[in-house]
Order: structure tokens, then sequence, then C-alpha cells
């Protein structure tokens, strides 16, 4: 008998050390499922790393982390990301961005002639209220679905995964807004359908925020405040977090504010500069284009720098040089009112859930808005407490995203999954 129990000790320890052996000196396995944040303006895809635990965000064009989501419809194929922004000021009723906002959701009539007013392309309803987009190919009228645009999104960077990975990829997990209800999820999982992916889950923006760092993990959390700030969207989200589950406590946000309106205030001073120089409005296409991207590494710039620099040769003016020097005081003179826009839905969800700054446990940032610098310190004021920062708040959601995918895919060492329980509460909109 005694011979017995030590034939099984032995195996059994011999399968351990077989286990930590290969763990050690074997390659890894390659992921199984991928996590993707298919954003309004910005979408990108991560992938879990067995063994170090890390996750990779991967680059998708040109060495870029995150690509526009933006698709453009030609008579000859299609383009996604930069490809399709680069010719958007020359195609602009066929170059699509925003679907998310449209994505599973009704509008009446009234709606649509209002957004209307905000897009060069052309929003089509159907009996429903489901908004189609209206594009031109080769002279002939096609719609086109907020989904399939998402899908042509997806399917982009899930081609990136491949090269990646020398390996087909066919499942996903999708993070979606914390607003969205269950007909604009699933929408969203039909656009990762379209796209040729299983969509196992869909997990909250702010929940994935709050999983990137870890949160779900730590028992001395609960109260985490996750302010999320990207090129369009604010959405403030007051979560409750007991051993890994994640309830929603309370939302608002304001859906016509972010990273482009404070582009926009710095271009309109461009302008009036450009103005005072040469006596002329500009106007023309290209040069508007310029001065966009070049405003757009302005405030870029001035997250790391005091400083920073706008040069341009303009065509309007038989290609005349202008050179502007904007100083990060400038930049947040100029958007100071925008900026205090950030703290109304912070107040609204802390009142909603009745509590103090004193008692939320951590502040979480998300989305690219929120690496300037005006905007930490707007926070930290507002709060008396400093935001984390640990993870690069544009990748924030895709990383949270990337680590529910590596559990759903069984990679080693993960053992804690994140749970979301269901919440009645709605989004409160601030304008």
């Amino acid at each position: 008998m005694s011979s017995l129990y030590i034939i099984l000790g032995t195996s059994v320890l011999t399968v351990l050390l077989a286990g930590y052996l290969g763990q050690i000196y074997l390659p890894p396995p390659k992921p199984k499922v991928v996590g993707i944040d298919l954003g309004t303006t910005f979408s990108c895809v991560g992938i879990y790393q067995a063994v170090t635990g890390r996750v990779s965000v991967l680059t998708t064009q040109d060495d870029h982390k995150c690509i526009p989501s933006v698709v453009a419809i030609l008579d000859d194929g299609i383009l996604v990301g930069y490809d399709a922004v680069a010719q958007a000021e020359h195609n602009p009723s066929n170059t699509l961005y925003d679907a998310k906002r449209f994505i599973g959701k009704t509008f009446s009539k009234k709606e649509v002639d209002e957004a209307q007013k905000q897009y060069s392309f052309k929003l089509k309803p159907d009996q429903f209220g489901m908004v189609s987009f209206s594009v031109a190919v080769n002279g002939t009228e096609r719609l086109i679905t907020p989904q399939e645009v998402g899908s042509l999104i997806i399917q982009e960077l899930k081609q990136a995964v491949e090269r990646n990975l020398s390996a087909p990829v066919n499942r996903a997990v999708l993070s979606v807004p914390a607003e969205f209800d269950d007909k604009q999820r699933n929408f969203t999982i039909k656009a990762g359908t379209i796209a040729g992916l299983e969509i196992l889950r869909v997990i909250n923006e702010p929940t994935a925020a709050a999983m990137a760092y870890g949160l779900h993990t730590k028992s001395n959390i609960h109260n985490v405040l996750v302010v999320d700030l990207g090129g369009g969207t604010l959405d403030v989200s007051l979560l409750n977090v007991q051993g890994g589950m994640f309830l929603t406590q309370a939302m608002a946000g304001n859906n016509r504010l972010g990273g482009q309106d404070f582009n926009q205030r710095l271009v309109e001073y461009i302008l009036e500069k450009i103005k005072g120089q040469f006596k002329k409005l500009l106007v023309h296409k290209e040069d508007l284009q310029v001065l966009r991207m070049k405003v757009e590494e302005a405030k870029l710039n001035l997250t790391y720098h005091n400083t920073a620099s706008i040069s341009i040769q303009l065509q309007s003016f038989n290609n005349s040089p202008f050179k502007e020097t904007i100083t990060r005081g400038l930049f947040e003179k100029i958007n100071s009112d925008l900026f205090l826009r950030i703290l109304k839905p912070i107040d609204t969800v802390l009142q909603a859930t009745e509590l103090s700054p004193e008692e939320v446990d951590e502040i979480v940032l998300v989305g690219g808005s929120t690496r300037i610098p005006r905007v930490i310190s707007l926070v930290e004021e507002h709060m008396k407490r400093r935001p984390n920062t640990n993870v690069d708040p544009e990748l924030a959601v895709v990383t949270g995203v990337s680590v529910q995918a590596g559990i759903l895919g069984g990679m080693w060492p993960l053992t804690v999954s994140a749970v979301e329980l269901p919440t009645r509460v709605k989004k409160i909109h601030i304008h």
C-alpha cells in the first residue's frame, strides 16, 4: 500500500515539475482570445501574454497602437483608420465616423435632422428609426449600417493581430459604454460577428479600465470613480467593487465634449492669427486639413512640454510660411470653460450615490484627453486626491478587455475574473 502512495506521490510531483519546467522553458501558448476596444473616436486591440502576465496592445497602422474609428467608402474599395482620415477632406460625403453613436439606437425624425447638421455624410433612417449611412459608389446609392462600419474597423484590428501572431484569430471580448442597453450591445456583438469573430463577452468600459489597474484583485478598494474623456465624449462612472464583482452605481457625462473640442478652440485661435497676418480668411481645404493635424500635434506636445510650435506653408497664400508658438498656459486659457465642464458630471455621480470625495477609494482616468495636465490637476483639486495614472489612459480600456480575454482563454497565471452585476442605473446627460 505504501508503495502505491509513493508511486502516486512521485507521479504528482513529476506532473507538477513538468508543468513548472514547461512554463519556464517552453514557448508560451499563443493567445486564443483577443480584447478589442471599439471606440467612438479611436479603436485598438490587445492580447494577454501567458507567463509574463502582461498585456500587449498591438500596432496596427504605421506603428500606431490606436487607429481612428473612420471608414471611407470609395468606388474601388474601402479605407479604414488613418488611410480613411487622410482622404477625408476630398471625400467628406463617403467618409464615415462616429458610427458608435448610432449603433443599435432608434431616432426620431427630429433627432436625425439635428444630428445631420453635424455630419457631412448623409444619415438615412428606416421605418423603425434605425439610422444607416447613405454613400455613393460608382454613381449608385449604397446604405452602410453602423454595425457594418464597426465590423470594418474590427476587421482591420483582427488582421493586425493575425499579422502579429502569424495565426488566425476567431474569438474576442469587446468593450461597450456602460450606458449601452441590450439592443446596443447585441448590435455591437453583430459588428464583431460580421468581422468573422465569435464574441465571447462584452464588458463595460469603466469595468475594463478598473481591471487594467488590477482593482478587481484588491480587497481594500470599494468605490472607484472612472473619468473617461476621449476625442468626442465625456463619461463619468462610480463603481462599487467587491471581490471581483463590479456594480455601476451612477453614470453621468457629456456626449459632446472631448479632445476634438479642445482642438477646435486652438484651430479657431490660429485662424484668427492667420487672418491678422494675411488679411484674409483661410478657406483652402488642404490647408485646413494640415492645420488640424498640426494642432493635434501641438496639443500632444503640450502634454509634455510648456511650449509647442505650429508651422505651416499655406497654399492659400502662395505657399507663404506661417508660424506660431503656443504655450501650455494659452492652451489652458482658451479651453478653460471646457475643462471646467468636466467637473459637473463628477459632482452629479457623487450626489447620486451620496458619497463625498473622501469616500472615493480610487480615481481612474481613461481616454487620451485625460493626459492633458490641466485635466489631471482639475480632477485632483476637485477630489482632493491624485488620480491613478499608472496605466496609459488611452490604452486602459483595451488593457482591461485583454485581461478579461486572457481569463476566458484560460491563459495562466490568471485566476480572478470580473463579474458585472446588472444595474438599472441610467446615464445622466449633461450639456
